[in-house]
């Protein structure tokens, strides 16, 4: 049975956590934006101006702290001026990237902008490089951020006289491929133009995201930091580099199912998963070189796991189901993005609803709402945003799956301004339970709460049917002594326990 002895120094607190590292994604693709998060005002789902109710709750409950739209690949093909508007007169444009589909623009930058006023959360943007032109980026800028001006006054007249003030920008999507098939270099220059004129309206300065590497292409943030870290006075003009890895097991075009794995085909998902691991110090280090002071950060806007589509749905829209394996997963790698959160201060999962690794799933033609077990991890990792990190001293083995090290299992944890700490814990071995011992040094610990997510059925998922058939549950079998805590997790689970 494995064994791990986990130590929190509870005096050293480190860096804050920052609240964005737990960001989210919606692409036009499949039924993520329509079908899923919208449903129109006419539709007999509960909403608000288009959005539907019950999502918009769901999704402020796990706190998210921002959403990055419209893409993904379509941001690369997205003209902003499509989207604004009386919506009858908005242009209907194939979506050449996702299924082929006809694009109405329905969802444009008034809508997805009130989607993120409803919940709370900040904008982020991304910018059409690929295909569009520095003026149209600036002008989308300007619309958006100005208080006067030609662009301000076509604003209120499509009923918004405030300007939003988005902050996060990303300057191009994947330019290495789906964003332009650029090289770095090329793309490098391309930045510092773009870059150029993404200009700050009055309080409303700009957060600009470039477009990174993917996996461990460390050449490509080599490159990106030594020609467009700083613009030419000197300063820094590179706030955030992007990076996207998807833990997909097995060769491209993805074949591994979603569900109906065995213990190999778990394994496999946690030894890719902890690729992050690795790939994160690798780009931090290509970082370190060029900016020590840790100015720009390192944001991982597409993160996930990638299966096969489910039988019977379109292949271009990216359905799939998900279990216990992806909650584990996203354990995974939110302890990997916290343990690195000097330099990792953005990330966003892909996909929010009905698309890839989703917090969320909907009955096709706008119906009921499943919530995945991922949801159930980010509803227990929320108490650690803006909190400080705790120092996690752990013993725990390693783990190989096909020559691939992970760890048996993971934690972190977290001081809140209130002085609670949190310690969010994974047991990524699917055959064994892990017995914990948890040293909280100088601090007596009283236990508030403690919750698992666990499944006696690894590959069980959420459905209409069986809506929470693996969601959290209190903890059994907490024992404290002194300042040490015993507990046992299932094999396969993620565990929160938060102390007063």
């Amino acid at each position: 049975m494995p064994r791990a002895q986990l130590t929190v120094h509870t005096t050293e607190s480190g860096p804050v956590i920052d609240r964005h590292i737990f960001g989210h994604f919606a692409e036009h693709l499949g039924r993520c934006i329509y079908d899923g998060l919208w449903v129109g005002e006419n539709s007999s789902v509960p909403n608000i101006r288009g959005w539907r109710s019950d999502l918009v709750a769901a999704l402020k409950q796990i706190r998210i702290p921002n959403l990055r739209w419209p893409g993904g690949c379509f941001a690369d093909d997205y003209h902003w001026r499509d989207g604004i508007g009386p919506r009858e007169k908005r242009p209907r444009r194939v979506n050449a990237h996702w299924g082929g589909v006809v694009e109405s623009n329905a969802v444009g930058t008034h809508e997805f902008l009130d989607l993120c006023e409803q919940i709370g959360c900040e904008p982020y943007l991304a910018g059409n490089v690929g295909s569009g032109s520095p003026r149209e980026l600036r002008e989308w800028v300007e619309y958006c951020n100005a208080t006067a001006g030609t662009l301000a006054e076509e604003r209120a007249t499509n009923s918004r006289r405030d300007p939003w003030k988005v902050r996060l920008w990303g300057v191009g999507n994947e330019t290495w491929g789906c964003g332009g098939n650029m090289t770095v270099e090329y793309y490098a220059n391309e930045y510092r133009r773009f870059a150029t004129y993404t200009r700050d309206f009055p309080n409303a300065p700009l957060y600009r995201i470039a477009s990174g590497a993917r996996n461990d292409d460390y050449h490509w943030t080599e490159v990106m930091m030594r020609e467009a870290f700083k613009g030419p006075i000197g300063g820094p003009i590179l706030q955030g580099l992007s990076l996207h890895y998807y833990t997909v097991p097995g060769d491209w075009p993805p074949k591994h199912p979603a569900t109906g794995f065995d213990h190999a085909g778990w394994n496999w998902v946690m030894a890719l998963g902890w690729k992050m691991d690795e790939y994160v110090r690798g780009h931090r280090a290509a970082m370190d070189r060029y900016d020590p002071a840790e100015k720009t950060a390192l944001v991982v806007d597409e993160w996930g796991s990638w299966y096969a589509v489910e039988s019977g749905t379109n292949p271009g829209f990216l359905y799939q189901q998900q279990t216990v394996r992806d909650a584990v997963l996203a354990s995974l790698t939110l302890n990997i993005f916290i343990n690195h959160c000097e330099r990792v201060r953005i990330a966003n999962l892909a996909q929010l609803v009905n698309v890839l690794q989703a917090v969320a799933l909907t009955e096709e033609g706008g119906g009921r709402l499943v919530l995945t077990p991922t949801w159930d991890v980010l509803a227990l990792y929320a108490a650690h945003q803006d909190a400080r990190r705790l120092s996690v001293h752990s013993d725990a083995a390693t783990l190989k799956h096909d020559g691939m090290p992970y760890p048996a299992v993971s934690a972190t944890a977290s001081l809140a301004a209130d002085h609670t700490i949190t310690v969010t814990v994974c047991n990524t071995d699917p055959a064994a339970p892990a017995e914990i011992t948890l040293t909280l040094v100088d601090r007596a610990p009283v236990v508030a709460d403690a919750r698992v997510l666990a499944s006696a059925d690894l590959t069980a998922c959420n459905t209409i049917a069986q809506p929470r058939a693996v969601t959290t549950r209190p903890l059994d079998g907490v024992r404290v002594s002194g300042q040490q805590i015993s507990v046992s997790l299932p094999p396969g689970a993620v565990a929160s326990l938060r102390f007063s």
